[in-house]
């Protein structure tokens, strides 16, 4: 028999962890290079006298995800992590000093939403859930488990009522203010954007399915930390598939053979070469395009352009005592939510007035923190780095300011004094700590963003984007489908399939078997649908080169332009002034 086949994982991070243990079921030999002495990436633990910190995420979202994940290696999630569920989804305080209590029981929902929304808050707020349920079934189906290695994949005819319905032209925001009247509610249902690292006001309105799963599925906590799902995966690959993880192992560069269009493995900073069949780069992508792989045009011209998500500064706090004034997950939202929003994206730092996240791990899971004490996570959206190439930037003096900000909206909003004589010690995450510790380009928490032209086919491939390398796979945050663990962790199957593809494995199906429902299925007649489709295409593209051709009809083709610019979604129409069928 043939050796098997060889494959190196950069990156010991959710996506590359559960990557591994896939590609190692299936019979392939697997080795995991990871620059830290720890597993998990972001979703990693900070640890001091007895505080545990989850460095990254917090919230245990879309639990499907991960039971497929488990799934998928012929375990069960609940034989390896306990959850732990979350009695209030968030306690969100407001600047006026109200508080809402959001849960995912509708007995304590619907006197809330009445409250604040009047008689029939409660309807409205169950007509929302219904669109985001849409979103949700729809969304995970067809972008998220769905690969788009061509455009081809993309524009089928089957999947236009889809993107109708998805509401992917428009925002997150826009269409929770269809159902919420007030702006404490429009606030309450869109701060979850953020977990894509995007503003409400710019996401696709698709993402309000991160709602819907915190109503209908709840959130839920691992025991022992976030990174417990991570470790548990890393046992699977390595006890019972055989894959073997190297720390402290930082890759200097990917080898590549330009003549034979093919990686040939890695060379570490140490100088070792390990040589294999094909690469998986968990790694940040935006980081491995420009520091791994020689330079190409897609590189510096279209990658370097994409738009990144926010960064963030992360305080975590080693408290003397409980605050019980806080819950789980607390939310502190600024009165001027538009504005710090746009200063995040648009300018790119820090807001004027702070909306924040405060999540108390030891609240839900006592061993985060010694008894009688807390483990208090603060993490303050802030704009990315503004160095395009990628240059450390100093951020002591922003985050003193952060701090203090932070502190004071605790002190005003709590009724408490003197906040910070609570904090036994404190370790901070600011842009440029998590470029140096995760390699994050320009301190990007999330990677990519995920606006319309940034996602499905648009978004990085999961297969080498520039072309230069048929054995190059990427898996991650900003490669398909997206950021944020359970999406990456249903990236890692499109990841690791479309590797046993390349090498003719077939992948075995699972032991454990689950009802799966699919939202857009592929059957005998797809094939003439892409031929319509493609002809409708042609078509259009016929009409807008004979208008181009002939300018002397500019008045028809004045005409022309204004109506399929009318057609389009606001987000996509040219201004007036420079409106022509070639804009």
């Amino acid at each position: 028999m043939a050796p098997p086949k060889h494959v190196i994982i950069i990156g010991a991070g959710a996506g590359g962890t559960a990557t591994a243990a896939r590609l190692a079921r299936e019979g392939i030999k697997v080795t995991v290079v990871e620059k830290n002495n720890f597993g998990g990436g972001r979703c990693s633990l900070i640890n001091h006298n007895g505080h545990r910190f989850d460095q990254g995420p917090s919230l245990y979202l879309m639990p499907k995800l991960f039971e497929e994940a488990f799934e998928a290696l012929d375990e069960k999630i609940e034989d390896h992590v306990e959850l732990l569920r979350c009695h209030n989804n968030y306690k969100v305080h407001f600047d006026d000093g109200d508080k809402i209590q959001l849960s995912s029981d509708l007995s304590r929902m619907k006197p809330e939403m009445e409250r604040i929304e009047g008689p029939d808050g409660f309807l409205r707020f169950l007509d929302f859930m219904k669109e985001s349920h849409t979103h949700y079934e729809g969304g995970v189906e067809m972008a998220i488990k769905q690969n788009f290695e061509t455009i081809w994949k993309l524009i089928r005819l089957q999947y236009v009522p889809a993107l109708f319905r998805l509401h992917i032209f428009d925002f997150v925001y826009s269409r929770a203010a269809k159902y919420f009247k007030t702006k404490k509610m429009r606030m309450a249902f869109t701060f979850q954007s953020m977990y894509m690292g995007m503003s409400p006001y710019d996401s696709p309105a698709v993402y309000n399915l991160l709602q819907y799963t915190e109503f209908a599925e709840g959130i839920w906590y691992p025991k022992g930390g976030f990174n417990t799902v991570i470790q548990k995966l890393e046992n699977i690959a390595t006890e019972k598939f055989g894959a073997r993880f190297i720390y402290e192992a930082p890759v200097a560069k990917i080898n590549t053979d330009d003549k034979g269009k093919k990686v040939t493995g890695v060379t570490l900073q140490s100088g070792e070469v390990i040589e294999a069949d094909a690469v998986v780069c968990n790694a940040d992508l935006v980081y491995a395009y420009h520091n791994l792989l020689p330079p190409c045009r897609w590189t510096t011209n279209t990658l370097a352009e994409k738009k990144l998500t926010s960064s963030s500064i992360s305080f975590y706090w080693s408290l003397k005592r409980v605050v019980p004034e806080l819950d789980v997950h607390n939310i502190f939202l600024a009165e001027a939510f538009k504005e710090s929003f746009d200063e995040i994206f648009t300018d790119h730092k820090m807001p004027s007035e702070l909306s924040f996240y405060v999540n108390l791990p030891s609240r839900i899971d006592p061993t985060a923190a010694p008894p009688g004490k807390d483990s208090m996570i603060v993490l303050v959206p802030i704009g990315h780095m503004k160095s395009k190439t990628n240059e450390a930037e100093d951020y002591t003096m922003i985050v003193k300011r952060a701090r203090k900000m932070v502190l004071e909206v605790l002190e005003r909003r709590l009724g408490l004094t003197n906040f910070i004589d609570l904090v036994e010690h404190e370790e901070v995450n600011d842009p440029s700590i998590w470029q140096k510790k995760f390699n994050l380009w320009r301190g990007s928490i999330l990677g990519l963003s995920h606006d319309v032209l940034q996602v499905l086919w648009f978004r990085p491939s999961t297969q080498d984007s520039t072309g230069r390398y048929k054995n190059l796979f990427f898996v991650g945050a900003s490669t398909h489908p997206g950021t944020g663990v359970p999406i990456v962790l249903a990236g890692s199957k499109l990841t690791s399939d479309q590797v046993c593809d390349h090498f003719g494995v077939k992948v075995r199906p699972s032991a454990i078997t689950s009802s799966k429902r699919t939202y857009a299925p592929e059957d005998s007649k797809s094939f003439i649908w892409d031929i319509i489709w493609f002809l409708l295409i042609a078509l259009f593209a016929a009409t807008l080169v004979l208008f181009i051709a002939f300018p002397q009809y500019s008045e028809v083709n004045q005409t022309a332009a204004s109506y399929i610019n009318n057609l389009l979604p606001a987000a996509f129409r040219v201004p007036v002034a420079n409106l022509s069928l070639t804009s």
